[in-house]
């Protein structure tokens, strides 16, 4: 009973100081942009008028993926959540976000396929959510070489034109996806650049807008 009881003592001293020692960032997107804060890349960014969310920015469609990268803000290890809205086209919604970015074309991303979220057909929905690390493992290449080990369906899944929450634990190598607060991850991976930090932005895929909003960021 004692060592049960110290292993508790220790466990729970231990994740005291880790939330002690975290660091939490939430910023204001609306106003970041307006200072010009975020660098968008092959996208237009804007504050939507008519969002549900105050503290949302919008990204337009285009060619190839776009990127809002937040200036002076790293990630390493840590948690990473915001709301997300995409819409019910099919191949033209690609919402997520890159993470552990260098450049505009080395990043690792987590993003959804809203269309596939309310599909019939059970290989479309086994494609709702996706890693890739680019620019050496795309959606392409990990789907022939590695089927359905880096794209999952949704245990719960949010109607495809409507907001939903998303929840990533990074703890490196392993990351978690979370969605809408679900207790189990609907994705888990293991990343397959060696990077351990990097930029952080909100992405969108080829003919794809998004909207996000809400965004926190707790660093350990």
């Amino acid at each position: 009973m004692k060592t049960n009881f110290f292993g508790l003592l220790l466990l729970f001293l231990s994740t005291s100081c880790l939330a002690q020692n975290a660091t939490v960032i939430m910023p204001d997107l609306p106003k970041i942009l307006k200072e010009k804060k975020i660098t968008v890349f092959n996208r237009n960014a804007t504050i939507p008028t008519n969002s549900q969310n105050q503290n949302a920015i919008h990204l337009d469609a285009g060619n190839n993926y776009g990127v809002a990268w937040l200036n002076d803000i790293h990630v390493g290890n840590g948690i990473i959540e915001f709301d997300v809205k995409g819409k019910n086209v099919m191949q033209q919604s690609f919402v997520g976000i890159a993470f552990h970015g260098s450049d505009n074309t080395t990043m690792d991303a987590i993003y959804f396929r809203p269309f596939n979220f309310e599909s019939q057909d059970s290989e479309r929905k086994s494609h709702s959510v996706q890693y890739v690390s680019l620019p050496d493992n795309d959606w392409q290449k990990l789907r022939t070489d590695f089927p359905n080990k880096y794209e999952h369906s949704l245990s719960t899944f949010p109607k495809p034109d409507e907001w939903f929450h998303v929840r990533i634990v990074i703890n490196t190598p392993k990351i978690s996806v979370y969605v809408n607060n679900n207790a189990a991850p609907d994705l888990v991976v293991e990343q397959l650049s060696n990077r351990k930090d990097g930029n952080i932005g909100f992405w969108v895929g080829n003919q794809s807008d998004g909207d996000f909003a809400n965004l926190k960021i707790t660093l350990q």
